[in-house]
């Protein structure tokens, strides 16, 4: 993840400590008790029928079931997050050993759609187009300020739910509207329309 703008005293101060991470990612700090995440496999994922965390634009792209590009990208980040759930963060990591934020994205998109994305959040931020937030579909990059030094990404993989590196509990998916992450949401970015995401599957039939 990316730094943000210092004093030059201080980033004088740091410089050399913070040029050992600068390819890394540090998401938002550990959660406080009234805002901790529930583990993902403690809670139910809302099914794709229901429908009742997804934005306005994903209600209308889905159709009940009928939109298979946006099922099939679903489901590869859904893999996705079963490949990496539980895999600890780790500050410049992008590894199963440990992985940053950013470096997750990077992974995914690489592995499950054959798309090359920068690897921190200061370029990745850049990719593609901005979103609105009611707007959101699946595959969309989410951006996030939280307090500290560093930004925060994660993947929409819908239904209001989102993939990512937490700093706290690692690989995992989360909700939008959970009270942290509403409060320090700040854009959306799509690298590429859904339909595009579909057919670079690497598990699609060509």
């Amino acid at each position: 993840m990316s730094r943000r703008t210092w004093p030059r005293g201080l980033r004088m101060a740091g410089a050399g400590l913070l040029l050992a991470v600068l390819a890394g990612c540090a998401s938002a700090p550990r959660e406080r008790s009234g805002s901790e995440e529930v583990a993902y496999f403690d809670r139910s994922l809302p099914s794709l029928a229901d429908g009742a965390l997804m934005s306005p634009a994903e209600r209308g792209a889905y159709l009940g079931f009928s939109n298979p590009a946006l099922a099939r990208v679903r489901q590869a980040l859904l893999d996705a997050h079963e490949r990496w759930v539980g895999t600890p963060y780790r500050l410049g990591g992008s590894s199963p050993r440990g992985i940053d934020c950013s470096a997750l994205v990077q992974r995914v998109f690489q592995d499950n759609f054959r798309i090359e994305l920068p690897r921190t959040t200061d370029a990745q931020v850049h990719e593609g187009t901005p979103v609105a937030r009611d707007e959101l579909l699946v595959g969309d990059l989410v951006f996030f300020r939280p307090p500290g030094a560093y930004n925060h990404v994660g993947i929409y993989v819908g239904e209001g739910y989102f993939l990512h590196a937490s700093t706290s509990q690692g690989v995992i998916l989360s909700e939008l509207d959970n009270v942290y992450w509403r409060r320090h949401y700040w854009q959306a970015r799509r690298p590429m329309e859904p339909e595009q995401l579909a057919q670079r599957t690497t598990w699609f039939d060509s």
